[in-house]
């Protein structure tokens, strides 16, 4: 299972939020690129980075700062918040980044989906971010009428490889993962499945790893010091 340290990324500033609250903001440092080569250095093989200005906004808005950590990172970076055109997709991974993932407009443009997974392949991944298993939308301020799972079989459908999954009532509490909702979308698809929100101990990775899933994202407890990445990656319970 890859463990996937998280960079928020609000005002080009590296950030937590409590629950997707915007009013509930945590800054842990200035430079975000310094923090990408901090994670590298510790053993990540895998950034996972989310725009939360674009997220909100609908617009890429930290692409530039985006670009350059990509560009200064040797491992691969992933990312997401605020995409929902072609033309930022393609300036993403012109630049270097690894994978894109699609949000928002993966529920209200199945058109411009489809045609990102047609031309990008394994490269698109879409989050599903629910509330009392409900899809979230807009940066988490807007709650659908769509079912968390029923859109994972839709995006299976699809041809979607790779999804991240987060809860947000767990997201930055330090309380565990979802882990039944992950276990039923993992069982019920084939795709890679990413847990995101709530991972808060060394026992919730490797209850994570039990359930055979793709990936984890961290982030609050990293920043925190709750957990230890370069503990994680030297227990080898946690390998692919």
């Amino acid at each position: 299972m890859i463990l996937f340290p998280a960079i928020d990324i609000r005002g080009g500033k590296c950030v937590r939020l409590i629950q997707g609250d915007y009013s509930k903001e945590k800054v842990y440092s200035d430079t975000p690129v310094d923090i990408a080569r901090q994670w590298e250095n510790k053993g990540a093989e895998y950034v996972h980075i989310v725009d939360l200005d674009g997220a909100k906004s609908g617009e890429s808005m930290n692409q530039t700062l985006i670009k350059e950590i990509a560009a200064n990172t040797k491992i691969p970076v992933q990312v997401g918040g605020g995409i929902r055109s072609l033309s930022v997709i393609e300036a993403y991974i012109s630049s270097g980044v690894e994978r894109v993932i699609i949000g928002t407009a993966a529920i209200n443009d199945e058109e411009f989906l489809r045609e990102a997974v047609a031309q990008y392949g394994s490269k698109i991944a879409v989050s599903i971010d629910a509330r009392n298993g409900f899809v979230a939308t807009d940066g988490w301020t807007e709650t659908s009428t769509v079912k968390a799972l029923d859109l994972a079989k839709i995006l299976e459908e699809i041809g979607v490889e790779t999804i991240v999954y987060t809860d947000i009532l767990k997201d930055g509490m330090l309380q565990g993962p979802n882990f039944g909702e992950l276990q039923t979308i993992n069982e019920a698809t084939t795709m890679n499945v990413i847990a995101s929100g709530g991972v808060s101990s060394k026992e919730d990775v490797t209850k994570l790893t039990s359930l055979d899933l793709y990936g984890a994202i961290i982030g609050k407890a990293l920043y925190d010091g709750t957990i230890e990445l370069t503990e994680l990656l030297e227990d080898d319970t946690h390998a692919r």
